[in-house]
C-alpha cells in the first residue's frame, strides 16, 4: 500500500478552548473607528449634540452633565431633556458589531437604535434589582400589532454602573433577511450583547421594530441612531464593524466512510469503502458509526465574492484536513488556514480521522473574511467545549466562600474570601495582604473551575467587576516619605492574618497585624446596593503608616470629599472625621494613588 505520513493528532479540551480564543482574535474584522474629531460622520447633527474633550455627569442631580473643550467625546446636552434631537450616522448598516462607551447623569434616559429601528435601552438603572426591558441594556418593547402584544426583552442581569461613570457596551447584530422580491424571510437578531463585561442578551430574535422606530417597516440597511430627546448622554471610543460580504456555501456533498485506525493518510483507491452517500449538510451525524474511522467529504464551495478567506476546522476525538482546489489549506497539525479564492464553485475535500471514543463524532468548519462575520459551513452542534453545565453559587445559598481568585495581571490569590449580599453587590478580600481586591454587581460566583471534576480551586465573579487592585498589595504600608513606592509583598512587614469574625448577619470583620499595627477591617453594602462602606480601625504605632484607598490610571476630585478613580470607573467618598483634609493624590510607577496618613479610624465608601 502506498502511504504518506499523516500525523492525526489530538486537541485536549484545554487546548481546544485556547484555540477558540485564538481563532476569535485571528478572525476579528477591521473595525471602523468613529474618530469624533468633528460631526461629519453624522447626518445633519442637531444643536444639542457637540464634541468635548472631557465629561462629568452628576451622581446627585438629575440630568446634570458638564463638559470641557476638546474632541473625542460625543455629547448630547439639551437644556431641557426632552428638547434634544436624535442623531443618525451617514453609514447605512446591515450586519454589524458595535463597541462603545457611554456615560449618563442621574435619572437620564437614552438609547441606541440599530438600523434606526431596534432600540437597545440606555438608562440610569443603578441599583435596580430586577431590570425590565425599559432598564439599562434592555431591548425596548415593540408596539402591539397583528404579530402579538407589546414585547421587549430584559437584560439577564443588571450590570449597570453609577451615574457619571463610563460604561462599556459590545453587541453583534444580524439584519433582517429579504428575498429578491423584497419580502422579509428572516427576522433581525441580536446575536449577543455584553454590558460592562457581562452577557445580557444572546441570540434574541427581533420580531419587528421597537417603539419609536425610524421609517416604515424593516429594511436590509439603515442608519445607527443615537437617541437624544430623553436626556443627556455621552459616548466615546465608538467602533463599528460592518459585515457586507456574502457568505460562501457548500453543496454537492458526497462522503465515503472507512472503518479502522488511521495514523497515516492512505491511498484511498486501495481501500474498501464501508459506506458512501450524499448529504445536504457537512456533518458527522450519519447514523451509527464505528468507534474509529476515516470520513472523507468532497463537494463544491460556492464563492460569490473573490478574496482572502480564513477557514477554521474543529473535529472531535481526532484530527482533520481541508483541501480547496487541490491546495492544502488546513494541515493536520493545525486548526486554521487561509486561501485566496476566485468567485464561482470550487472543489474541496475534507478528511476526518476519529481515533478516540470519548466524545460524539463531530465536524465544525467555519469561514470568515474582511467584511464577513464567522460563518459556519457545517453542523453547528459541536461547540468545542465539554457538555458540562456551569456551577453557580447564589448569595442566598452561601454568604461567604473561600477559594483561589485570579487577577487581571495573572496573579492568583491563594487566600481569597468572596462575600455576597442580597443587594446583588459582592466583593473579594485578600487575607494574605489585608486588601479589598474587587467588587461586582450581579450574581455571586461561578465555581465551575473549583467544583467541576477535580477542579483547580478557583472561582470567578458572576457579574460586572470593578477591580480595586490588578495585583496583590498591602492596604496599610509603612513609608519614610509620601513618595516612597507602595509595598507589594509582605517581606519585612511582620504581616500576620488573624482571619475574620462574623456578626449576626454573617458580615465578616477581618483582622491582621502589619508593621506592628493591629488592623480591623469591616466592609458593608450601602445605598441599597450602590456601593461598599469600608471602616478601617488601627491601634498601635501609627507614625509613618499610610492607607491606600484608591489606585488607577487617574484620580481626580469630583465634589466635596469625593474622588473619581481610574478614568471615571468608580467613586471614593471619604467620610468624617478628617474627610479629604489629609488625602494625598500621588503619581508613581505610571499610575495615580489615593493615600491617607493612618489614624485610629478611617471611613470611606466605594460607589460604582
Amino acid at each position: 500500500m502506498n502511504t504518506k505520513k499523516y500525523a492525526f493528532s489530538f486537541l485536549p479540551w484545554s487546548a481546544l478552548l485556547l484555540w477558540m480564543v485564538l481563532v476569535t482574535g485571528v478572525h476579528a474584522q477591521d473595525s471602523n473607528t468613529v474618530l469624533l474629531d468633528d460631526l461629519s460622520y453624522f447626518e445633519d447633527p442637531a444643536g444639542s449634540w457637540q464634541l468635548a474633550g472631557g465629561v462629568t455627569a452628576s451622581l446627585d442631580e438629575d440630568n446634570a452633565i458638564s463638559i470641557s473643550g476638546g474632541e473625542g467625546i460625543l455629547v448630547n446636552n439639551p437644556g431641557d431633556p426632552h428638547q434634544g434631537e436624535d442623531l443618525y450616522t451617514r453609514l447605512q448598516h446591515g450586519d454589524i458589531d458595535l463597541s462603545l462607551e457611554y456615560m449618563m447623569p442621574r435619572g437620564s434616559n437614552s438609547g441606541i437604535y440599530l438600523q434606526g429601528r431596534y432600540e437597545l435601552q440606555l438608562h440610569d438603572s443603578w441599583t435596580v434589582k430586577v431590570p425590565t426591558a425599559a432598564h439599562n441594556g434592555g431591548i425596548y418593547q415593540r408596539p402591539a400589532d397583528a404579530k402579538g402584544p407589546r414585547q421587549g426583552y430584559a437584560p439577564r442581569q443588571n450590570a449597570s454602573r453609577a451615574p457619571g461613570l463610563w460604561q462599556h457596551l459590545e453587541l453583534s447584530f444580524q439584519a433582517p433577511r429579504f428575498d429578491e422580491n423584497g419580502r422579509k424571510i428572516a427576522n433581525a437578531r441580536l446575536l449577543r450583547a455584553e454590558l460592562n463585561g457581562v452577557p445580557i442578551h444572546e441570540n434574541v430574535e427581533l420580531m419587528g421594530p421597537t417603539a419609536g422606530a425610524y421609517g416604515d417597516g424593516e429594511v436590509p440597511k439603515g442608519p445607527l441612531r443615537f437617541q437624544g430627546d430623553h436626556g443627556p448622554v455621552a459616548f466615546r471610543n465608538v467602533e463599528i464593524t460592518p459585515y457586507n460580504r456574502p457568505a460562501p456555501s457548500v453543496g454537492d456533498l458526497r462522503y465515503q466512510l472507512y472503518e479502522g485506525v488511521f495514523t497515516e493518510e492512505p491511498d484511498l483507491d486501495t481501500l474498501t469503502v464501508d459506506r458512501t452517500g450524499s448529504s445536504d449538510l457537512l456533518t458527522a451525524h450519519l447514523g451509527v458509526l464505528p468507534e474509529q474511522f476515516l470520513l472523507r467529504y468532497t463537494g463544491m464551495l460556492d464563492i460569490e465574492e473573490p478574496g482572502s478567506y480564513n477557514f477554521a476546522l474543529d473535529v472531535a476525538g481526532g484530527a482533520g484536513l481541508l483541501r480547496i482546489a487541490d491546495q492544502q489549506v488546513i494541515p493536520v497539525d493545525d486548526t486554521e488556514g487561509r486561501a485566496e479564492l476566485n468567485s464561482g464553485k470550487i472543489p474541496f475535500e475534507l478528511l476526518y480521522a476519529r481515533r478516540g471514543d470519548w466524545s460524539t463524532p463531530n465536524i465544525e468548519l467555519s469561514v470568515s473574511a474582511e467584511g464577513l462575520r464567522e460563518h459556519v459551513l457545517s453542523d453547528q452542534r459541536f461547540t468545542g467545549q465539554s457538555d458540562r453545565n456551569p456551577i453557580y453559587v447564589h448569595a442566598r445559598e452561601k454568604p461567604l466562600l473561600r477559594s483561589f481568585m485570579d487577577l487581571p495581571e495573572g496573579d492568583r490569590l491563594t487566600h481569597a474570601v468572596s462575600v455576597s449580599s442580597l443587594e446583588q453587590l459582592h466583593y473579594t478580600y485578600d487575607l494574605n495582604h489585608g486588601s479589598l481586591v474587587q467588587a461586582w454587581r450581579g450574581e455571586f460566583l461561578d465555581v465551575t473551575p473549583m467544583w467541576y471534576s477535580r477542579g483547580d480551586g478557583s472561582s470567578r465573579p458572576n457579574g460586572s467587576v470593578e477591580y480595586m487592585l490588578e495585583e496583590p498589595a498591602l492596604s496599610v504600608n509603612k513609608m519614610e516619605d509620601e513618595q516612597a513606592p507602595w509595598k507589594r509583598d509582605r517581606t519585612g512587614t511582620g504581616f500576620k492574618s488573624g482571619g475574620y469574625n462574623l456578626d449576626d448577619n454573617d458580615n465578616p470583620e477581618f483582622t491582621y497585624t502589619v508593621f506592628g499595627t493591629t488592623v480591623n477591617d469591616r466592609i458593608q453594602t450601602v445605598r441599597d446596593g450602590g456601593g461598599l462602606k469600608r471602616t478601617i480601625r488601627m491601634s498601635g504605632p501609627l507614625e509613618q503608616r499610610y492607607v491606600r484607598i484608591g489606585v488607577g490610571e487617574s484620580i481626580k476630585q469630583a465634589g466635596e470629599n469625593r474622588f473619581l478613580v481610574d478614568d471615571q470607573s468608580y467613586y471614593i467618598q471619604l467620610e468624617s472625621p478628617g474627610g479629604a483634609d489629609n488625602v494625598i493624590i500621588r503619581e508613581i510607577d505610571g499610575h495615580q494613588e489615593l493615600i491617607l496618613p493612618a489614624r485610629p479610624t478611617i471611613h470611606y465608601t466605594i460607589l460604582f
